[in-house]
């Protein structure tokens, strides 16, 4: 076994330990590579058969067309089930309050869906695909990673995983994370994804696109950025190395259309996969913050 074998074995071994030990487990599903390989490692976890969780999409209404196209078609390829929580729904009803301003982002606004649909669909169980080398809070995740009651996360009561024995015993009301990734780099998924043939959406390879120079970093050029007068508009050639919201996710100059190409300007990069993404730049704790308050 290579080690990209080893991965993919631990992997599917967490996807069945969670199959076998929740009720009514969900797999979120943001469009994004980390996710699809997610979706990969599913289907040979759990093929011929249908998948025993439905897949959880958390629609802020500011995500990429692209993404949003891709996530449908996927979907409709795998033929497994799709329950989408929005975001909008939440701003019409008052629960959350939408940001003002030009580096205003609904990404935060997230949490509250997220809990919800949790809650509407007492969700037990749910798997993403956060890995370690993201971002230092991230780094503190156990793989079964507990959320209280209220779907909040405390790094002090997360439990020993030792030999990979996995704990997912909780009370009512609680719900446990489950990262089956966590031990996988970006350059794992980007080999990973080569190795499976896997398809992901188009603006992970470079293109051209408008884009303005927000806070130095190159954002697409988009009405839900609250452009104004001051935001020039270029026509550049880009691609992101994570997806996300719009106005909080934001690409990479680069001319890479093949995934070979795409590997080496990774394996060289300075810049961590997180570095384009606005809403970590907050505050040395922002990732952390969130966590706490039930983000994923």
């Amino acid at each position: 076994m290579d080690y990209l074998d080893q991965l993919e074995a631990e992997a599917i071994a967490i996807l069945r330990e969670v199959a076998g030990q929740f009720e009514k487990p969900a797999l979120l599903f943001s469009g994004g590579k980390d996710s699809i390989t997610l979706v990969r490692l599913a289907e040979k976890a759990f093929r011929p058969g249908k998948f025993p969780f439905p897949l959880v999409h958390v629609d802020t209404g500011h995500n990429f067309p692209e993404v949003i196209e891709f996530r449908d078609k996927l979907v409709e390829k795998i033929g497994e089930k799709l329950i989408i929580g929005h975001v909008q729904d939440a701003i019409d009803s008052g629960k959350v309050i939408e940001q003002k301003g030009k580096n205003a982002s609904r990404n935060a606004l997230q949490t509250v869906t997220l809990l919800e649909t949790i809650e509407k669909n007492q969700f037990d169980a749910c798997i993403g695909g956060a890995r370690r080398d993201e971002e230092k809070a991230r780094a503190k995740e156990r793989i079964f990673s507990v959320r209280d009651e209220f779907g909040q996360w405390d790094p002090k009561r997360q439990r020993p995983e030792l030999w990979n024995t996995f704990n997912g015993k909780i009370h009512k009301g609680e719900n446990v994370r489950v990262f089956p990734i966590s031990n996988w780099t970006e350059l794992d998924v980007w080999n990973y994804i080569k190795r499976e043939n896997i398809e992901i959406p188009s603006i992970y390879y470079s293109h051209e696109r408008e884009v303005i120079e927000r806070n130095g970093v190159l954002m697409a050029a988009h009405e839900f950025l609250n452009m104004d007068a001051d935001d020039i508009v270029q026509t550049k050639s880009v691609r992101f190395r994570t997806v996300g919201d719009m106005t909080c996710t934001a690409a990479v100059e680069s001319v890479k259309t093949e995934i070979d190409d795409i590997i080496l300007e990774i394996s060289q990069s300075k810049i961590s996969e997180r570095g384009a993404r606005m809403d970590d730049k907050v505050s040395e704790a922002a990732m952390e913050d969130r966590k706490k308050g039930g983000y994923f």
